[in-house]
């Protein structure tokens, strides 16, 4: 088993890639949690409430080859942060416009509302 995840470089993240990896709104959900989250790692058990562990596992796996996400594995849980900087890099302003928009389209009662992170990483 290797513990090294592929990760595309920033200059290789294309906006396509972007905004295909967010157009489900299961991953959608995950990035606002994250993000509410600061800096902080979270682990794929701290988004069960989203769906299964294999549902959750692919969803992960689309959002990393995005590079929207890093996944850093740490024994067996897989640690999950945004890629912030390299997106604000690529695309200034656009990480902060989703997570604004995912977060008000909650607040209004649009979709199931985001839930909070346990604080655990």
């Amino acid at each position: 088993m290797t513990n090294y995840l592929p990760h595309p470089a920033t200059e290789d993240i294309t906006f396509p890639a972007v905004l295909t990896a967010l157009g489900d709104e299961t991953r959608l959900a995950m990035i606002a949690i994250l993000a509410s989250n600061s800096e902080r790692a979270m682990t794929c058990g701290q988004f069960l409430q989203l769906g299964s562990k294999t549902a959750l596992s692919y969803h992960v796996a689309k959002l990393r080859e995005a590079g929207v996400i890093r996944v850093r594995p740490d024994g067996t849980k897989r640690l999950l942060t945004l890629r912030r900087e390299d997106l604000e890099k690529r695309f200034p302003g656009f990480l902060d416009s989703v997570v604004a928009s995912a977060m008000a389209k909650s607040a209004s009662g649009d979709q199931e509302a985001v839930p909070e992170s346990t604080g655990e990483a």
